[in-house]
């Protein structure tokens, strides 16, 4: 028997074609007991079953397949994850393509624009010019062309009634031999001017007012301060005037002319004071240079 069964397999390797190939011992063993007439050994288990190569390389391709799976669901579980991050960064990205968007079309404006001429829907602003506020000088002039307007015009309509004196009170009471004396500057002219008694008599440098003073503008601003405190016809005065223009000489004696009224009545300062009778007006033109034509006027240049 021992003989027998140890020529079995061998035999069975020497037949050759119709053996199948080389198996797990375990089926050698059971072949070579039935063949040999013992009891068949108990079936393996499931588990142990599994053990054949077609099953083992199923497993192996079913655990590949699975990895695969699991590999692609962890790439989509990063792509989620992904996506969830990328709108906070691609909000700026929009953004930004947002005002790229939003400048295209302005090449298209820029050339509407050019054909409108700019602000030719805009209404116009009225703007009031501002008046600079004159000085006592200019003040005093425009009040002297306004009374000799006034008095050119009652000449002519043959109106004989008096203008109001602008003086507030009675013009004071003087002595017989009162003498009130001042002196009056302006630009380059200087007056001294004597105050008395009288019907009001206006002489300066002994001749007539109205001689010395052809131009009637002159005439009204010599006599202003006269005029203003109502002393018109209760004083003569008398000047006596040198330097200076007509304009300048003018404005010498209305200077002290206003002076001399302060001697005689000092309440009248106040209102002198307001009309710039008093001020003495320094401006004066300015002295030629050596080398220009004028005070600053200089000679054409010439380079050839």
């Amino acid at each position: 028997m021992i003989d027998d069964e140890t020529n079995v397999p061998e035999n069975t390797e020497a037949e050759g074609s119709d053996a199948p190939p080389a198996g797990p011992v375990a089926g050698e063993d059971s072949s070579s007991s039935q063949a040999a007439g013992e009891e068949p050994t108990p079936t393996p288990p499931a588990d142990e079953a599994s053990e054949d190569p077609a099953e083992e390389v199923s497993a192996e391709g079913d655990a590949a397949e699975e990895s695969v799976e699991e590999k692609a669901e962890e790439l989509v579980a990063e792509e989620a994850v992904a996506e969830a991050e990328e709108p906070a960064a691609e909000e700026p990205a929009a953004e930004e393509a947002a005002p790229e968007a939003e400048e295209k079309p302005e090449p298209k404006a820029e050339e509407k624009k050019k054909d409108v001429i700019p602000g030719a829907d805009l209404e116009p602003i009225a703007v009031e010019p501002d008046e600079r506020p004159l000085s006592a000088e200019e003040q005093a002039r425009v009040e002297a062309e306004e009374e000799e307007r006034a008095r050119r015009e009652a000449e002519l309509v043959g109106d004989a009634e008096e203008e109001p004196s602008a003086a507030s009170r009675a013009p004071a009471k003087m002595e017989g031999d009162a003498r009130y004396l001042a002196t009056g500057k302006r630009k380059t002219a200087i007056a001294r001017v004597t105050l008395l008694p009288g019907s009001g008599k206006v002489t300066i440098n002994k001749r007539a007012l109205d001689e010395f003073f052809p131009r009637p503008l002159h005439q009204t601003i010599a006599t202003q301060p006269l005029t203003i405190t109502g002393y018109e016809t209760s004083v003569d005065v008398r000047v006596r005037v040198h330097g200076g223009g007509i304009s300048g000489q003018a404005g010498a004696v209305r200077h002290g002319i206003a002076r001399a009224l302060t001697e005689i009545d000092p309440e009248l300062r106040g209102e002198l004071k307001r009309r710039g009778f008093l001020t003495r007006d320094a401006r004066a033109k300015e002295r030629k240079k050596a080398g220009l034509k004028k005070a600053r006027k200089r000679p054409q240049f010439s380079k050839r």
